[in-house]
């Protein structure tokens, strides 16, 4: 890995020193809150640019992608990257970023595991990495209680919306059915259950209409149908021995790393940061994430649904490796992936290279035997 110029290094305490000055600023009264919803966190990065001078970063607009939101949003990564220019892109489900990625127009990605594990194996292993994990939690099945008060058996016969084709809750409801004994065609949605693919800033709307039955979804959605009338009738995290499951992570063009990895590991420090920030300060974090919501979307969330969202999610560098193999299985299980070597998939290398420059400990790179690349 590449080692960060003295000049950049001075420029990263000058940020932090401004970060925490900020942080310090910001008390609990209403004019103080009013104020930290507008100014960034961290000052604009400035300077000499590193290896690129643009890094494009995918994500959606979904609490689990809570790091990226702030972290552009905020300024953690412009911070970091000093000279540097940030560019985004908002995608509603992991196909459509993998593809981009593929395409050249998005060099980073905030994404669910089963889009990644499958845009890995179709390009046997030359698409893209795994760098880090970012979110675990926040997915749930809400249903219209007056159709349904019961996950299992009593889903039969109804229709169920996930975000996309073999997206990471498509997979894992697809999963989940074939497990409690229905039979469903992975590529047509149609057999025992309906499966319903619709954008996820749609179906609260199908829902209301009644042109759904329930949903297997990320935060937010899952609690605006809650808010909406709808019953939790699981959370995915139940489903998990000790309740962690890797539900995104972060990913990079193989090329981009190969070509760029100060950026990378620049990109890296700013999740880093931003989690700890969220970690540290999570009623703040909340309001700012709406605000970020609100631009994207065009209107925030209500404070009881923010409040529900965030009940089920933690944000985290560790990439959850065991978990990531057991949702290939899934994909594979339902038929929306062939059985396919992930040896590889990893290099958590940036990432800890980025854990190191903040005294953080680092992460098994071997773990799950899913990695590293060498």
């Amino acid at each position: 890995m590449r080692s960060r110029s003295g000049r950049t290094a001075t420029a990263r305490i000058v940020v932090t020193a401004l970060l925490i000055a900020a942080l310090a600023g910001c008390g609990y009264g209403s004019r103080a809150k009013d104020r930290a919803r507008h100014e960034p966190l961290a000052a604009a990065g400035t300077g000499t640019p590193l290896s690129a001078s643009t890094v494009s970063i995918g994500y959606f607009a979904n609490l689990t992608h809570a790091t990226a939101l702030l972290g552009a949003r905020e300024g953690m990564f412009a911070a970091e990257l000093g000279g540097t220019k940030l560019s985004t892109q908002v995608f509603n489900a992991g196909p459509s970023e993998i593809e981009a990625l593929n395409a050249g127009s998005v060099d980073i990605g905030f994404i669910g595991p089963s889009p990644a594990v499958n845009g890995y194996a179709k390009s046997q292993g030359k698409a893209l990495r795994i760098i880090s994990g970012a979110a675990s939690g926040g997915v749930s099945l809400v249903a219209d209680p007056k159709k349904t008060e019961q996950a299992g058996k009593g889903l039969a016969g109804k229709r169920i919306a996930t975000p996309q084709l073999g997206n990471t809750q498509d997979v894992a409801l697809l999963a989940y059915l074939a497990d409690q004994g229905f039979t469903v065609d992975a590529t047509t949605g149609r057999g025992d259950v309906s499966v319903v693919r619709a954008d996820n800033k749609e179906i609260p709307g199908l829902f209301e209409r009644g042109s759904i039955d329930a949903a297997w979804v990320p935060e937010p959605t899952a609690s605006l149908l809650v808010a909406k009338g709808g019953k939790r009738l699981l959370e995915e995290k139940d489903l998990w021995p000790g309740g962690d499951f890797v539900v995104t992570n972060v990913i990079v063009s193989r090329k981009f790393l190969a070509e760029h990895p100060d950026v990378v590991e620049a990109v890296l420090r700013g999740s880093i940061r931003t989690n700890d920030w969220i970690a540290g300060h999570p009623q703040e974090a909340k309001v700012r994430i709406n605000s970020a919501l609100a631009e994207l979307t065009g209107k925030p969330l209500p404070e009881d649904v923010l409040d529900a969202a965030f009940r089920g999610l933690r944000f985290l560098h560790d990439p959850l490796a065991s978990t990531l193999r057991t949702q290939a299985q899934h994909a594979v299980t339902v038929g929306l992936l062939q059985d396919a070597d992930l040896r590889g998939i990893y290099d958590l290398r940036p990432l800890n290279d980025a854990l190191r420059s903040v005294n953080r400990p680092v992460v098994d790179e071997t773990a799950a035997g899913l990695g590293p690349v060498r």
